[in-house]
């Protein structure tokens, strides 16, 4: 572990905070009270200890700033006014510089093995909403639901959405034993080819956007297929696999059903196998259920994944939901958090994305219970920043 010492801090040089000593800084000397990394990890300090807003991350440093000259060997005993966070966050911190920051701080992290699970979603930032007539700012991550990880993250222009700007957020992933999944949406051909030529493999649902392609799936699964007159039947190779989960008031039974019959059949590229998802949703307090129906299709061969992996693969998709957005949605009030600018939103995105995946990688998993014990032992934040 290479180490360097700055005004009395130790930290080492592949850290969070080594790198943040890495960014440019656009602003002028004259003037320049704060480093650009010192302010920024007093930002990222604030974030675990329990403030999101720039007020908020303003006045828990000004009421630590013994501490935090002490530890952070700082020559000024005054702390950043609010606006200086948001000044930094909104005109000094460049944003493709800092998403590459992120990415390459958790570079082979958490990648390793066969049939990683990647999956692709977007979401708006809806503290921008009302500040923006074009609907806000638009972001769309890969995301490691298994190591709580956001591989990449870019931006969904007004022009644009997510199926045009997906293919760019995975070139910067390598897709080499990967599994990519996303909701239906990017069920497209240039996105299967794309990780099919890299390497990887693609699990996609089939909805109305593919309409060829849902009824051939659909009519297979739920149809019978005449070999000749009076010679009965296409004998199919059907498997399936069933789990039985309980929660949040509900019982959830989910049986897929797959096939490989339909390669020389089907015009999608790489494709090896189609599944029918059932869901039986009952809830308990009142027993009542309905049920739903999903058609899918994956690169991933029958020797590669039976239909418990597959099973598993989709289950882990909705992590996404739950584990990023959810978490920086509620837990980290990106929604209720008002930002004028979209690049201090972004910057406050990718952030809370970094944050999520510092605590992910250590001991602290459940996030408000591992912000009220930074809150009362920063140090412990501070050391988890600094690589120590």
């Amino acid at each position: 572990m290479e180490c360097t010492t700055e005004g009395g801090l130790v930290f080492e040089m592949n850290s969070l905070y080594g790198r943040l000593k890495g960014l440019r800084d656009c602003r002028k000397a004259r003037g320049k009270r704060y480093l650009l990394a010192t302010v920024l990890l007093i930002i990222f300090l604030a974030k675990m200890c329990g403030e999101d807003r720039p007020t908020g991350i303003a006045e828990w440093a000004r009421h630590r700033w013994k501490w935090l000259v002490e530890m952070l060997g700082l020559k000024r005993e005054s702390m950043p006014h609010p606006n200086t966070y948001r000044r930094i966050l909104a005109e000094v911190v460049d944003e493709d510089e800092f998403e590459e920051l992120c990415r390459s701080y958790f570079l082979h992290r958490g990648e390793s093995g066969y049939h990683v699970v990647v999956c692709i979603d977007g979401k708006v930032l809806r503290g921008t909403i009302d500040l923006d007539p074009n609907g806000g700012l638009y972001l769309l991550a890969a995301f490691l639901p298994g190591e709580g990880i956001t591989l990449a993250q870019v931006v969904v222009e007004s022009t644009q959405n997510e199926i045009s700007v997906a293919p760019k957020a995975l070139e910067y992933i390598n897709l080499r034993n990967k599994v990519v999944i996303g909701d239906a949406i990017h069920t497209q051909r240039q996105i299967s080819i794309q990780i099919g030529r890299a390497g990887g493999d693609y699990l996609w649902t089939v909805k109305a956007n593919q309409p060829q392609l849902l009824e051939d799936i659909q009519r297979w699964f739920d149809e019978e297929v005449p070999l000749l007159p009076g010679m009965g039947y296409v004998p199919k190779d059907f498997r399936s696999a069933s789990s039985l989960n309980k929660g949040h008031g509900r019982i959830e039974l989910r049986t897929i059903t797959t096939s490989s019959q339909l390669i020389d059949f089907l015009d999608w590229p790489f494709h090896q196998q189609v599944f029918k998802l059932e869901r039986h949703i009952t809830i308990q307090k009142t027993g009542q259920s309905h049920r739903d129906v999903v058609y899918g299709i994956t690169s991933l061969s029958a020797e590669q994944a039976a239909p418990a992996q597959l099973l598993n693969m989709l289950r882990s998709y909705w992590k996404i939901e739950n584990s990023l957005h959810y978490r920086r949605d509620v837990t980290l009030q990106e929604d209720r958090t008002r930002i004028k600018s979209h690049s201090a939103a972004h910057i406050m995105a990718v952030i809370n994305n970094i944050l999520l995946g510092i605590l992910a990688k250590s001991e602290h998993h459940y996030l408000p219970s591992a912000r009220r014990f930074f809150a009362a032992f920063p140090d412990q934040a501070l050391r988890l920043l600094v690589g120590l």
